[in-house]
């Protein structure tokens, strides 16, 4: 990860922050946040689903400003690996097009005991879809227009005109 120009790491924080255009790799994800000081590792993978209200999705596709939304990510790390006395915090997004099936984000946390890497994980996670500066876009199966979305659930997209097919 430290070959990618939108990657942040720090070996005395065991913070790992990164926006790739790659697909995810689960298990490097994990490892880095492995540590013997951690009894538990909390993992989490946000996949693109084959459908959105009953209409089948072909992929989606994520942009970003990287500068500002490793920013972001490097704070929302710092807040939790605080808050909770974590070990370690690793979280990945991937940009451009993610095919059904495949991984979006990844969150793994380590810390010395269960309860503070389960409530770490899931914090990590709702902050980044509340604050993160990501957009998606949604490609349906028979539909020239996609859908940009805030990445976060239940918000409202707007239909992307200039997609239209003439």
């Amino acid at each position: 990860m430290s070959e990618n120009p939108h990657s942040h790491y720090t070996e005395d924080e065991r913070i790992l922050v990164s926006l790739t255009h790659s697909p995810l790799d689960v298990s490097e994800v994990v490892s880095s946040v492995k540590s013997p000081k951690a009894g538990a590792i909390v993992f989490f993978a946000g996949t693109t689903r084959d459908n959105f209200e009953g209409k089948a999705v072909t992929h989606l596709e994520y942009t970003s400003y990287p500068p500002l939304a490793l920013k972001t990510m490097v704070s929302i790390a710092q807040l939790v690996k605080k808050k909770y006395d974590l070990t370690a915090v690793s979280m990945i997004h991937r940009l451009g097009v993610v095919p059904v099936e495949e991984e979006s984000i990844l969150i793994a946390v380590s810390a010395p005991h269960r309860n503070a890497a389960w409530r770490a994980g899931e914090e990590a996670l709702e902050v980044c879809k509340t604050k993160l500066e990501v957009w998606k876009l949604e490609e349906f199966e028979g539909d020239d227009e996609g859908v940009w979305r805030a990445n976060r659930d239940e918000a409202t997209g707007i239909q992307d005109i200039s997609r239209k097919s003439e």
